[in-house]
């Protein structure tokens, strides 16, 4: 059971059931004195932590008290778990509440409940998140993430790309990178060399690592030794087609339903927390070609819309192997 509540600047809506699991708040930037889009700046900040009596309004009270103004807040507590999941996007003045200022408010209510985590981001103040590609040599995803950050939807910065496969200089791919500074680095693998180590090196300074149809597996000592996140995209087929030319076993077996998933690395292959998934159907007009289009489409939009997740902090473990994503 949940309760669900919207607060739009054009009509209230309450919809409410016998217990809470699921709470949203949105509120119009209007209500702020006299903003301006000179001196706001938006801030985000997840909150995780057990569940008790007032941790939304003291959340609330510290952003208003600094003369913040909280767009839209949600929080999840599950059905039968004193678990407390929050996260909210919020409008604040940075002369009114230093960044140094909005740490320590923060701090202290998580020390107050106790929090496991307590993150805040202020895009405009914050560094980019530093992340490397990895990729093979099918490179649709590859080249998706590329586009989508010349463009401005992804806010990272791709510190380089390795793979395993080699590439011509005249590509596409290769272009773009020299053009935009973008390190290329080739590691030819082998069966009992997956070249981890050089890997290691290469993205030692990266916040988390994005495997964009990258085609080894990590180990766990891999894992273990990196330390940070890493997101993974495979096709939706698994684990119905194994193996080599999976879409082509899914077409010449006539399915009707195709999918992508996007995840968290774990040592269990392709079955860590899932962040994002998406389906598109398919039918009998569809030809190879088109099925295939179709399926890396998903994929592309897939990766893409799980990085923005965590770039915004939408993302919250829950349980051992699942995911929040507010």
């Amino acid at each position: 059971m949940a309760l669900i509540r919207r607060v739009s600047s054009s009509f209230p809506r309450v919809v409410g059931f016998a217990n809470r699991s699921l709470y949203s708040l949105n509120s119009p930037c209007e209500s702020l004195d006299s903003p301006t889009s000179s001196s706001f700046i938006h801030g985000f900040h997840v909150f995780h932590c057990p569940d008790a009596v007032g941790i939304v309004a003291k959340l609330s009270e510290c952003i208003a008290s600094r003369g913040g103004n909280i767009l839209n807040a949600d929080v999840f507590v599950p059905e039968n778990k004193s678990v407390f999941h929050y996260r909210s996007q919020f409008l604040f003045d940075p002369r009114k509440w230093p960044r140094m200022q909005m740490d320590e408010d923060f701090l202290r209510i998580s020390k107050l409940f106790n929090a496991w985590k307590s993150v805040v981001r202020v895009p405009d103040q914050d560094t980019k998140y530093k992340i490397a590609i990895l990729a093979s040599k099918y490179d649709h995803c590859l080249v998706d993430l590329l586009h989508q950050w010349q463009g401005g939807n992804l806010q990272v910065e791709i510190t380089c790309v390795v793979s395993n496969h080699e590439r011509a200089p005249n590509t596409h791919v290769m272009c773009f990178l020299e053009r935009h500074g973008i390190a290329y680095h080739y590691l030819q693998t082998y069966n009992d060399n997956k070249r981890e180590g050089e890997i290691l090196e290469l993205v030692k300074n990266t916040d988390f690592l994005v495997l964009a149809r990258y085609m080894q597996v990590l180990s766990g000592d891999f894992l273990r030794s990196y330390g940070n996140d890493i997101i993974n995209i495979h096709h939706g087929l698994l684990p119905s087609f194994k193996g080599s030319n999976p879409s082509k076993q899914a077409f010449n077996a006539g399915v009707k339903l195709i999918g992508a998933t996007a995840h968290f690395v774990t040592e269990e292959l392709d079955a860590g927390p899932i962040i994002e998934q998406m389906v598109e159907r398919v039918s009998h007009r569809d030809n190879l070609q088109s099925f295939v289009q179709k399926s890396e489409n998903l994929e592309k939009q897939c990766l893409t819309n799980a990085i923005k997740s965590y770039c915004e902090l939408r993302v919250l473990p829950y349980e051992k192997n699942r995911t929040v994503v507010f």
